[in-house]
């Protein structure tokens, strides 16, 4: 039997990283040892103990991983961890994030806090995490980098009226309803991270995408019900597509952001 593909999902305790963990588990083209990553060891084992509860036949593996983006510290005893129990990391999928634009103002949050914190994780904790796993990427034999985007950071798409995030509020001030102008930009600024490192490492043989998982409900925000009230859909959607990524069906569109064949702006997001 062959080895296991050695996969790290951040922020896999919930939402669409959640849902990523059980698609894999679910398949049936290859085994995984899944590193579910999450901010306590409370929340990964909670997050173990329902998806084995949802994949009883699986014979993939799951193993508990604390890291926080926002600490330096963090991330490095995440990384000493995994190097400790495995030899290389075939993917890692940069799933977690924080939009934090729809709570600023029931949490007091200042302009300068909101983006500052938003980018924090978003941004440079993603790179910051990124790079601290490189070598062990570098060991697989088919390595894979995978960042969470979202077609609000399209620039092209900003110019389309019909998205509801791309309706102007009315006249005005102050703003009644966040344009999620922190999270955009932070994904924005992310996609570039996504490019250059799809450049950086391409003689390395690592393929990078940028994954649109589309509107699907999570508690991204603390949003979910509205999200819902707007035709969100299923973050299991969302999982499905992350791993057909990790299982090479996606292999023509490396370093691009990418969406579903049936996502309303195309199977792959436009600049």
């Amino acid at each position: 039997m062959s080895s296991p593909t050695i996969v790290l999902i951040t922020g896999a305790n919930t939402g669409i990283g959640y849902q990523t963990a059980l698609q894999l588990l679910l398949s049936l083209n290859d085994t995984y040892k899944i590193f579910v990553g999450a901010r306590s060891i409370e929340k990964s084992q909670q997050a173990i103990e329902q998806l084995r509860q949802e994949a009883t036949q699986t014979k993939s593996e799951l193993e508990p991983l604390v890291v926080d983006l926002e600490d330096d510290e963090s991330i490095k005893r995440a990384y000493e961890e995994v190097d400790r129990k495995v030899e290389k990391l075939d993917v890692l999928v940069n799933n977690a994030g924080v939009l934090l634009d729809s709570q600023a103002k029931t949490q007091n949050l200042s302009t300068r806090q909101l983006f500052l914190q938003t980018f924090n994780t978003n941004v440079f904790g993603v790179q910051v995490f990124t790079e601290a796993f490189i070598p062990l990427l570098l060991k697989s034999t088919s390595p894979r980098l995978l960042f969470l985007g979202t077609s609000m950071s399209s620039l092209t798409i900003s110019e389309n009226p019909n998205p509801y995030f791309n309706h102007p509020p009315p006249a005005g001030w102050p703003k009644e309803n966040p344009d999620f102008w922190a999270y955009k930009s932070s994904k924005l600024a992310l996609m570039m991270i996504m490019r250059d490192w799809s450049k950086t490492l391409k003689n390395d043989n690592v393929k990078v995408w940028g994954i649109n998982p589309g509107l699907v409900a999570t508690n991204l925000g603390g949003s979910k019900e509205f999200l819902k009230s707007i035709g969100a859909g299923d973050p299991a959607v969302s999982g499905r597509l992350i791993r057909d990524v990790i299982e090479g069906e996606r292999d023509g569109d490396v370093g691009k952001l990418i969406a579903t064949e049936d996502d309303y702006f195309g199977s792959i997001v436009p600049w």
